[in-house]
C-alpha cells in the first residue's frame, strides 16, 4: 500500500470512529434544534396579515434552529443602507489605510461566523425605507414605509389607524420585564431606526409636536420624542445616545452648544427635564467630555447634537466634542451589563446612508469603518458564550464598484486597470471616449456632472443641494487632474436626482454568539427579530407565559402589547 493511501485510510479511520462517538452522524448545532412552524399558505400581497408575517418569520428562525439559543443579551448592529458593495468598499479602504493593499482585510463582523442574507423590501415597495426596515427587524412584522412598528393595514400618516395595530417591539418587551435595554445611534435618536424601538407612528417624520399634522393631533396621535421619553414599557430605554436635543427642548430654550440655536417643540415641554424627573438617578449629557466625566452606573441619556451627530470624518472639527460610535458602544455596554437578567441592545451607524444621500462615497465609507470599530469594541466587551452579535443592514444603496482596477487600485481613486476582461494592466483604464473613471459611482444622486443652479458643469463637490440641472454641454469631465479621493469629491451619478436613492437588493447578516449557527440562508428582514428573540430563552419565556407560544415554547402568536406595559 502508498503512503498516499496508507494516510488516506487513516484518514477515514479517524473519521469513522468520530461519527460512531457522535451517534453514527456528524452533527449540526442548528439542525439538531430546528423546530418546524406551520405557516399558511397565502395571497401575496393580497392575504398578508401581521400575524401572517410574525408566524412565518417565527418559522424562518425555528427551522434554522434559533431556539438552541441560549444568549443572557443581544445586541443588534444596523449600518443603515450598507449595502454588500458598501461593505466590500470599507473593507478595501480601512485595509488600505492600515498599508495593505486592502482586499484582503477584514471588517470586524467578517470573522464572525455565521452570515445570511435579509430580503428588505417592505409591504407596499420593492426599495424600502428605514422606518419599515428597522420595523421589521424590532417587531418581527413586515410594514409599509415611512411608518414605526405599527401593521401595514393603514396608510401612511393615517393616525387612527396607527393606534389601532401597534406591534410590540423587542425592546418594550424587554423593557416591560425588567431587562436592561439601550439605543445608540449617530442619527437623531427619534430618526427612523432608533424611533422603531420604543414608538408608534403613522408617520416616522412625526419627529415633535410641530411636525405632527392637526388632524394627527386631533385623532391623539403625539410625537416620536414625547413617545420615547413618556413609554409605558419599563421605564423606557436604561441608555438613549444619539443627536436631536432640538426634538426634546423648547423653542424657548437655547441650544447649550450652538448660540445660534433653540429648541423645536412648540408645546412647551422640556423633554429633557421630564426625562431627569422619570430617572431621578440618571445622568444627561451632551458632549464627549461629559459622557466620560459620567457615574459608571444608572440611566443615561446624552443628545450630542441638535440634528444628527457628525459624520464620522468631520467629528473631530466638532467644537464641543462628540464621542465615537465605539465609545458610545462600551458605554452602553457596561451599563446594560449591570443587569443581572441581561440586555437588549441596538446600536445604529446612521450616518452610512446619510452619506450616500449625498452622493459622498468617502463619509459614507469611513462611517462604516467607524461602525467597524464600535462592532469590535461589544466583540471585546461581550462573551460569546452568553451574547449574540448580529450584524446588519436595513438596505442597500445604489453605489456600483466598476471596471477591473488593478490589485491594491486606491478604491476612490480613477480605475488603473482595465475597462474588460481582456485588456492588459496599463495606467488609466478609459471609457469608450477615452477619458478615465472612478471605481466608485452612483446610480443616480447629486453627482450628476451637468450644471446645477449650485455647482458649474463638471465634477460635483459636498455639500451639494441641487436644483435647476441642466443636461451636460460638453459631457464626461476629464478626471485626470480631479482629486477623487478628495473628501468632499462625488462620485459620478448616471442620473441626476436631489438625492441618491436607496436600492431593492438584498444585504448581509453576521452573527457571533448563542444562536447564531440559525443565521443562514435567504431570510425575510423580519426574521431578524425572531432570531434574536428566540435566541434569549429568559425573554421568549415572556411570550410563552402570556400565551404567545406554540407546543414547542416557540413564540408564534403575535403579542398584544397591553399585556406587557406599566
Amino acid at each position: 500500500m502508498s503512503r498516499a493511501s496508507s494516510a488516506a485510510l487513516a484518514l477515514a479511520t479517524t473519521l469513522l470512529a468520530t461519527a460512531c462517538a457522535t451517534g453514527g452522524v456528524a452533527t449540526d448545532p442548528a439542525k439538531s434544534t430546528s423546530v418546524d412552524v406551520d405557516v399558511p399558505s397565502i395571497r401575496h400581497p393580497a392575504d398578508e396579515t401581521p400575524q401572517w408575517w410574525f408566524r412565518d418569520g417565527a418559522a424562518q428562525a425555528a427551522q434554522r434552529g434559533a431556539m438552541g439559543g441560549h444568549a443572557k443579551n443581544v445586541i443588534l448592529f444596523v449600518g443603515d443602507g450598507m449595502s454588500l458593495t458598501t461593505v466590500a468598499a470599507a473593507r478595501i479602504l480601512d485595509g488600505q489605510r492600515k498599508g495593505g493593499p486592502g482586499e484582503n482585510n477584514r471588517l470586524s463582523w467578517e470573522n464572525f461566523p455565521a452570515t445570511a442574507l435579509s430580503k428588505t423590501y417592505n409591504t407596499d415597495s420593492q426599495t424600502p425605507d428605514s422606518a419599515g426596515t428597522m420595523s421589521a427587524m424590532a417587531t418581527g412584522v413586515k410594514t409599509r414605509a415611512g411608518v414605526l412598528s405599527i401593521g401595514q393595514q393603514p396608510m401612511r400618516r393615517d393616525c387612527a389607524g396607527a393606534q389601532a395595530v401597534p406591534m410590540l417591539t423587542l425592546w418594550e418587551l424587554a423593557a416591560g420585564r425588567g431587562f436592561a435595554t439601550g439605543v445608540v445611534t449617530t442619527t437623531r435618536v427619534t430618526h427612523a431606526t432608533p424611533g422603531a424601538t420604543f414608538t408608534h407612528s403613522a408617520d416616522r417624520n412625526w419627529e415633535n409636536d410641530t411636525e405632527l399634522t392637526d388632524e394627527a393631533k386631533a385623532a391623539g396621535c403625539i410625537d416620536i420624542a414625547r413617545q420615547l421619553v413618556e413609554t409605558r414599557f419599563g421605564n423606557g430605554p436604561d441608555v438613549l445616545m444619539g443627536g436631536g436635543r432640538k426634538n426634546f427642548m423648547p423653542v424657548s430654550e437655547r441650544d447649550p452648544e450652538y448660540d445660534d440655536k433653540v429648541g423645536e417643540r412648540l408645546d412647551g415641554r422640556d423633554l429633557i427635564a421630564q426625562w431627569k424627573q422619570r430617572h431621578p438617578g440618571g445622568t444627561y449629557v451632551w458632549n464627549a467630555q461629559q459622557l466620560a466625566d459620567a457615574p459608571s452606573s444608572g440611566p443615561l441619556l446624552g443628545l450630542f447634537e441638535p440634528d444628527h451627530m457628525q459624520f464620522s470624518a468631520d467629528r473631530p472639527r466638532d467644537g464641543a466634542g462628540e464621542p465615537t460610535l465605539a465609545e458610545m458602544t462600551r458605554t452602553a455596554i457596561a451599563r446594560l451589563k449591570q443587569n443581572d437578567k441581561g440586555f437588549v441592545l441596538l446600536v445604529e451607524g446612521g450616518r452610512i446612508d446619510h452619506a450616500h444621500h449625498y452622493g459622498n462615497a468617502y463619509r459614507a465609507l469611513t462611517d462604516t469603518i467607524a461602525l467597524s470599530e464600535a462592532v469590535q469594541a461589544a466583540v471585546d466587551a461581550t462573551s460569546a458564550q452568553d451574547t449574540l452579535i448580529l450584524v446588519t443592514a436595513d438596505h442597500s444603496h445604489t453605489l456600483s464598484f466598476v471596471g477591473y482596477p488593478k490589485r491594491g487600485n486606491p478604491i476612490l481613486d480613477k480605475v488603473r486597470g482595465g475597462s474588460g476582461e481582456d485588456d492588459g494592466i496599463g495606467d488609466y483604464a478609459l471609457d469608450q471616449l477615452g477619458l478615465p473613471y472612478t471605481t466608485l459611482n452612483y446610480s443616480n444622486g447629486p453627482g450628476y456632472v451637468g450644471a446645477s443652479a449650485q455647482q458649474p458643469e463638471g465634477p460635483k463637490r459636498f455639500q451639494h443641494t441641487v436644483s435647476g440641472v441642466q443636461i451636460p454641454k460638453k459631457g464626461r469631465p476629464d478626471l485626470r487632474n480631479v482629486d477623487t479621493q478628495d473628501p468632499d469629491y462625488l462620485q459620478e451619478a448616471l442620473v441626476p436626482t436631489a438625492s441618491e436613492s436607496h436600492g431593492g437588493d438584498d444585504v448581509g447578516i453576521w452573527a457571533r454568539g448563542p444562536g447564531s449557527d440559525a443565521v443562514r440562508g435567504s431570510v425575510e428582514q423580519n426574521t431578524i427579530f425572531h432570531f434574536l428573540l428566540q435566541s434569549m430563552p429568559a425573554l421568549r419565556a415572556e411570550l410563552c407565559e402570556a400565551g404567545d407560544c406554540d407546543g414547542n415554547g416557540v413564540p408564534v402568536t403575535l403579542p398584544e402589547p397591553g399585556k406587557f406595559r406599566e
